[in-house]
């Protein structure tokens, strides 16, 4: 299972044309397989890495920190997953004028947020000082460009407007997340 994760995510980072193509041959409507293959192994991951973290990064171990870091960090990424989802599904036919397609949606986010979980992984680990990797989020643009064609089906003349669309969603809806968490319940601030 992690074997196929990491394949996929080194694909999409590195080779992302390659790797959309390869995704569209195997899109099936196996949600599923998709969720419990690619986005729930990652979640875990960085729910490890959040906690694990505090650990590594700070000067003495305080369990409150590592649970909130934790549960902070799988609020705003998890939630942010699935509410890009729904938005973009919701976009897909307002927007685009196409049939909603949650499943589509779905691994579509999931497969260009790869990027992103992998970071929120490595950047947990790591001291604050290394905050400059947050930056390298932004290659997420390529990967979304690179899946809109392909894996998407979008037309040449509508390709633009959807990768703005999918990449701020993708980018901002763990941010914001976060924000409203920090704001509903003020003890989850951590650092």
């Amino acid at each position: 299972m992690f074997k196929e994760l990491f394949k996929i995510t080194i694909s999409l980072i590195f080779r992302p044309s390659e790797a959309w193509a390869e995704l569209r041959k195997e899109r099936k409507d196996d949600d599923e397989r998709f969720l419990s293959g690619f986005v729930y192994p990652y979640i875990g991951m960085i729910s490890i890495a959040a906690f694990l973290g505090v650990l590594f990064t700070r000067k003495e171990f305080d369990l409150q920190i590592a649970l909130k870091s934790t549960i902070m960090t799988v609020l705003s990424l998890f939630g942010g997953f699935f509410l890009a989802s729904y938005l973009l599904n919701e976009l897909w036919y307002s927007v685009f004028h196409r049939e909603r397609n949650m499943i589509l949606c779905r691994k579509f986010i999931g497969y260009a947020s790869a990027l992103m979980f992998s970071l929120s992984i490595i950047h947990s680990l790591l001291p604050p000082e290394f905050f400059f990797l947050r930056f390298f989020v932004i290659y997420t643009i390529y990967i979304v460009w690179e899946g809109a064609v392909p894996y998407m089906e979008v037309s040449d003349s509508e390709q633009f407007k959807f990768v703005v669309i999918a990449t701020v969603i993708i980018l901002l809806m763990p941010v914001i997340l976060k924000f409203i968490f920090e704001m509903l319940m003020p003890g989850l601030r951590f650092l």
